[in-house]
C-alpha cells in the first residue's frame, strides 16, 4: 500500500474511498494507508460523514463525475468539482440508514476487512437496513480463498482483534478457526502425492467439506467449477491449468501463491505461499519435495513405467533452476532500486516488503519450461522491470545508474543486475 503524501489531509480521519476506476466504487474509509488507484474524500465536518456516503454510494455520484471526466482513471480532483446538496442527502441518508453508517464488512478477498472465510458472506438487508449473514458463497473467489487457506494465509482482519468491522464479519472470522487445521506447516503443496502427503485436490476437497459443513455438495463442486470457467470439468485439472492464471488476474498480478512446475503436465508441480518462501523453504522445496519425486521417477525408469525418463529430466532441470535462484548470481538476482549495493539480498533472501514484483524476477528469469518468460511458474504475471515514473532524489543509491544504461540520471530502474562478488564486497567494505 502507498502512504497519502505529508499535506493529505486523509490520513486518520474517516470518510469514503473511491476507485478511480471503470464505475467508480466507493467504501468507507477508516483513515489507513490506501493504494494510488484509490482517492478519499473526507468531510470537514464528521457529522456529514453518513449523507457524503449516501451520496458516493448512489448512481448520482458516478453520473455526475462521468460528465465532466470520461478517462478510464479518473483524476483526484476530479472528485470534489460536482455539486453536493448536503441537506437533499441528509433526508436520503435518514431513509436509508436509519441506524446509522453501517460497520465494514466485505466478501472481497482482495480487502484487508475480508473475514478470510472461503464461502462465508455478509450483505445488506434493505429491510432491517443493516448487515446480516447472506447465504454460502459459490463466486469465482471461493476456490482461490481456500486455496490461499490450504498454503496458510491469513487475512489481516484475522489476525487484527481491534480491527472495527460489521458483527457478522467478526462471526466468519471466528468460524474460520474450523478450517484452519487444513493449513500447510511450510507453505508447500505439491499438486502429485509427495513425501508422504495427499495430492493438493484431495487436500482442498477436505478443506472445502469442512467449509460448507451440511451444504457440501457434488452439486456445489459443479457450482464453483462453472463460476471459474470450468463446467463440466474436474477440479484437479482446474488446479493444475488454471487456478494460477486466475489468481494473478484477481489479485492485479501480484500472486502471493506461486505455481511451480516443471514443464510436464504428468510432472512436479508446486504451490507455495510467497509470504513463507525463505531460503529455508526453498532448499525444502528444491531438496526434500522435488527430490523425493525424482527418487519416485528414478524407481518407476528401474521398473520400466512408461514417461519416467521424461518426468526425471525435467524434474532434474527444474531443480537447477532452483538452486541457480537460491545461489542468486546474475542475472537470477534480486535488485531493489530503492537499496544501496551493500543491503541488496544475496541469493533468495527477500524482504517481503519489497514487494512480488521483485522477488518473483528470479524464477521467471529462470529457463523457461513452458511458456516464453514464465521461467519455472506455470504462467506469465503481467508484470514489468522497466523504469518506474517520475525521477529520484540525488541521495538515491542508484540516482547516477541511468547514464550508464543510456538513461538519465534519477531514473528509477528496476531492470539491472548486480553479481554476488559486487555485492559481497559491498559488505565487507
Amino acid at each position: 500500500m502507498l502512504r497519502p503524501g505529508r499535506d493529505n489531509l486523509a490520513l486518520g480521519r474517516p470518510g469514503v474511498n473511491v476507485s478511480l476506476m471503470r464505475e467508480l466504487p466507493v467504501t468507507l474509509y477508516m483513515g489507513n494507508f490506501y493504494d494510488q488507484t484509490t482517492a478519499s474524500i473526507t468531510p470537514l465536518d464528521s457529522r456529514d460523514l453518513l449523507p457524503l456516503f449516501a451520496f458516493c454510494m448512489s448512481n448520482s455520484f458516478s453520473v455526475e463525475i462521468r460528465k465532466i471526466d470520461q478517462k478510464l482513471n479518473v483524476t483526484p480532483a476530479t472528485l470534489i468539482k460536482i455539486a453536493f446538496d448536503l441537506d437533499y442527502w441528509k433526508k436520503i441518508a435518514a431513509e436509508e440508514y436509519p441506524h446509522g453508517l453501517p460497520k465494514p464488512y466485505a466478501n472481497d478477498p482482495t480487502q484487508w476487512i475480508f473475514h478470510g472465510h472461503p464461502c462465508g458472506s455478509v450483505i445488506w438487508n434493505e429491510e432491517t437496513k443493516w448487515t446480516t449473514h447472506g447465504p454460502l458463497r459459490t463466486d469465482d473467489t471461493v476456490l482461490q480463498v481456500a486455496i490461499a487457506r490450504l498454503l496458510g494465509y491469513r487475512w489481516p482482519a484475522e489476525l487484527d482483534a481491534e480491527m472495527e468491522l460489521a458483527e457478522e464479519q467478526r462471526e466468519w472470522i471466528n468460524r474460520c478457526e474450523g478450517v484452519l487445521g487444513h493449513a500447510d506447516r511450510d507453505g508447500i503443496v505439491c499438486l502429485p502425492a509427495v513425501r508422504g502427503e495427499r495430492r493438493a485436490v484431495d487436500r482442498l476437497e477436505v478443506l472445502l467439506a469442512d467449509a460448507y459443513g451440511d451444504q457440501w455438495s457434488a452439486t456445489t463442486r459443479s457450482k464453483l467449477l462453472e463460476s471459474v470457467d470450468h463446467a463440466g470439468k474436474d477440479l484437479g485439472s482446474w488446479l493444475s491449468d488454471k487456478f494460477f492464471i486466475q489468481h494473478c488476474k484477481l489479485f492485479q498480478n501480484r500472486p502471493f501463491i506461486w505455481h511451480i512446475w516443471d514443464g510436464l503436465k504428468d510432472g512436479f508441480s508446486a504451490l507455495v505461499n510467497y509470504h513463507k518462501l525463505d531460503y529455508k523453504s526453498l532448499e525444502t522445496l528444491t531438496y526434500t519435495y522435488l527430490g523425493d519425486w525424482i527418487t519416485q521417477q528414478k524407481k518407476q525408469i528401474s521398473e520400466g513405467i512408461d514417461g519416467a525418463e521424461a518426468r526425471l529430466a525435467a524434474a532434474e532441470a527444474l531443480q537447477k533452476s532452483l538452486e541457480l535462484i537460491l545461489e542468486g548470481e546474475e542475472p537470477y538476482d534480486i535488485f531493489v532500486r530503492w537499496k544501496p549495493l551493500e543491503e541488496q539480498p544475496i541469493g533468495w533472501h527477500p524482504d517481503l516488503n519489497d514487494g512480488v514484483r521483485l522477488n518473483i524476477r528470479p524464477f521467471l528469469s529462470v529457463p523457461d519450461v513452458k511458456k516464453k518468460g514464465a521461467g519455472i511458474l506455470v504462467h506469465k504475471p503481467n508484470i514489468h522491470w522497466k523504469k518506474d515514473r517520475g525521477k529520484d532524489v540525488e541521495s538515491a543509491p542508484w540516482y547516477n545508474l541511468g547514464p550508464q544504461l543510456g538513461g538519465a540520471k534519477g531514473d528509477r530502474i528496476n531492470d539491472y543486475h548486480l553479481t554476488l562478488a559486487a555485492k559481497k564486497a559491498a559488505r565487507k567494505s
